[in-house]
């Protein structure tokens, strides 16, 4: 039991965070479980991808319903199509590198490393990037391609997006950070619904507790309404801010879980 509270909770809050920030909540929950190290890695981004799907799929439904969406149909629609073809090939990479050792800390070791680089790549671009001239892509097919590529990392890295994605659009589509957020979300649940079809379809899925899988979705749910609150109720300087402490608390866990999957 206090296992699964402590599961809870950090599923509730980082899906909070997520909700906020326009990254998923992924980026949180996967190196704080890879941490704890109970599961195997692969359990560990199925569990994640599920709980982020159903943040996100909360999000994005609830934006649509609420008619405050900012999402531009005729950029996302693109990038969502591609981050679905991409949540498709992460699946297959994920699935090839651990097919290519049995030692399965190395796959972990590997994700934690690309997270860390992701991770101190989005930092230092955060902290740049008013200095950072932006674009404005309307190209569709260029919207797919960057799609895909988030959709790639979203799926094989079992994180959702995360920050990646918000880098992404501030540079491709010069959006403004809320904008950023709620796209960032949309194109999550298109990877991640990709990924967990592809998961069942193949009859892939990693044995796992349905109660613990039931208790981090309520937990994801619940942290997307007290997200999506909050978002609105705080300014995008506010937003920045909160991004980036997350982002060094980020990198330090993914350096912690590098070193205890190596050794």
């Amino acid at each position: 039991m206090p296992l699964l509270l402590i599961f809870f909770i950090v599923c509730f809050a980082a899906s909070t965070i997520g909700a906020i920030c326009g990254i998923g909540g992924g980026i949180i929950i996967k190196p704080v479980l890879d941490a704890f190290h109970v599961m195997d890695v692969a359990t560990i981004n199925f569990l994640s991808g599920c709980t982020v799907l159903s943040m996100t799929t909360y999000s994005v439904i609830k934006g649509r319903l609420s008619g405050e969406s900012h999402i531009n149909k005729s950029i996302g629609f693109p990038l969502g199509i591609g981050a679905a073809l991409g949540g498709l090939a992460g699946k297959w990479m994920f699935s090839f590198i651990s097919a290519l050792s049995p030692e399965k800390n190395k796959i972990g070791a590997i994700q934690a490393i690309c997270l860390s680089i992701i991770t101190l790549g989005t930092l230092i671009y955060t902290i740049c990037k008013e200095k950072i001239s932006t674009h404005n892509i309307t190209n569709p097919i260029i919207c797919i391609l960057i799609g895909l590529f988030l959709g790639i990392f979203s799926s094989f890295l079992g994180i959702g997006g995360g920050p990646i994605n918000l880098v992404v659009l501030f540079y491709f589509f010069s959006m403004q950070t809320k904008a950023a957020a709620e796209n960032s979300l949309y194109i999550i649940f298109f990877s991640q619904i990709a990924n967990l079809m592809a998961s069942v379809f193949t009859g892939s899925l990693p044995e796992f507790n349905i109660f613990l899988l039931i208790l981090m979705i309520i937990g994801g749910i619940t942290g997307g309404v007290c997200g999506r609150l909050l978002n609105k109720k705080i300014q995008d300087k506010t937003v920045d801010k909160l991004f980036l402490a997350l982002m060094v608390v980020i990198i330090m866990i993914n350096l912690y879980n590098i070193y205890i999957f190596i050794h």
